[in-house]
């Protein structure tokens, strides 16, 4: 019956959540495997996979592993991978020179992978952090106190290269140097890898919360050494205006898909680049996103399935149309 206190209202919004089918009819938003990029880490030899302390469910792969899970991921609809490797520490050294190495362990995963599962799409990053003995994202200028920056968008462009010859997709700077996109393209171009992409880290902010990703490549931090700070090369989190210049740079050198990191702390950030560009928009739901949600749900504080379709749908919503995010393999899995 109705109620016996009746309002004279011709506009009731809530007529259209009365029942599911209502409900699904009129989502504005709506989350695809296709969205998803899963990234994955790699490891030297063949013990089992190894699950990282800070991110629980999330693993280090031997390459035998790597290729069984990338298989799992294309199977239920994740159309792509981002590769990160873990290096012994006895290979690292202060010019990262092992990212050269053309047998480098980044690059005999990309074959591996692209001969088992030809269809996936597979990224890779382009920065020394995971080589450096200093775990900075490129080389140190004479005086060590800062990056330098052309010396190291100078390697970066070889390493785009090496990683295109492998069999990469797409390549990903993550360095945030000045001027490194335009040269990887040019140096991509003069090799004669016109057709790989670049998904650019177009605005990565220096962010408290990539410690679970540090620990999980064993960068500088992670290892107990020194206390890092990347904040003359990686942007200040205060900052929103700037995050459209370098968007607009990045845009402008050839960039194909543009990327802010983090995703769910700069959903703003992510929809001022939605406005600013027609290119793809990428967002990464870091490691620190990731554990924090795990985390609480471990103590009985949140409910895990929809903080992490909700953390997810956020990010959608917000402008970004392809996503980097852990939950990668169990959201397709659902959604499929």
């Amino acid at each position: 019956m109705p109620d016996a206190f009746s309002l004279d209202l011709t506009q009731r919004p809530r007529r259209l959540r009365r029942t599911a089918s209502l409900r699904a009819m009129v989502e504005e938003t709506v989350l695809r495997p296709a969205d998803f990029i899963a990234p994955l880490f790699v490891v030297e030899g063949k013990a089992p996979p190894d699950e990282i302390k800070s991110m629980p469910g999330v693993f280090r792969l031997n390459l035998t592993d790597l290729v069984k899970e990338c298989r799992a991921l294309h199977k239920v609809g994740v159309p792509a991978v981002a590769l990160f490797p873990k290096l012994d520490p006895k290979l690292k050294d202060d010019e990262g020179t092992q990212a050269l190495n053309e047998d480098t362990l980044v690059l005999r995963a990309v074959r591996a992978v692209k001969k088992a599962v030809p269809e996936l799409t597979v990224i890779t990053d382009v920065a020394l952090d995971p080589y450096t003995s200093h775990g900075h994202d490129g080389v140190l200028n004479a005086a060590r106190d800062d990056v330098a920056n052309d010396a190291t968008v100078g390697i970066l462009g070889k390493m785009a290269v090496l990683q295109a010859r492998a069999g990469v997709d797409l390549v990903a700077p993550s360095d945030m140097m000045d001027g490194r996109i335009g040269a990887v393209r040019r140096a991509l171009d003069a090799a004669g890898y016109t057709g790989t992409g670049i998904l650019a880290y177009a605005a990565k902010y220096n962010s408290a919360y990539y410690g679970p990703f540090r620990d999980a490549v064993g960068s500088a931090q992670a290892a107990g050494t020194r206390l890092l700070s990347k904040a003359t090369y990686q942007m200040n989190p205060a900052n929103r205006r700037e995050a459209i210049a370098e968007i607009l740079l990045d845009d402008a050198e050839g960039a194909d898909i543009l990327m802010v990191k983090p995703a769910g702390l700069y959903l703003d950030i992510i929809r001022e680049v939605r406005n600013a560009t027609r290119k793809p928009v990428a967002a990464y739901q870091i490691s620190g996103e990731y554990a924090q949600i795990q985390a609480a749900a471990r103590l009985g504080w949140l409910d895990l399935a929809r903080c992490r379709h909700e953390s997810l749908l956020a990010i959608k919503r917000a402008g970004a149309d392809l996503i980097l995010t852990y939950f990668a393999k169990e959201m397709a899995t659902l959604l499929k």
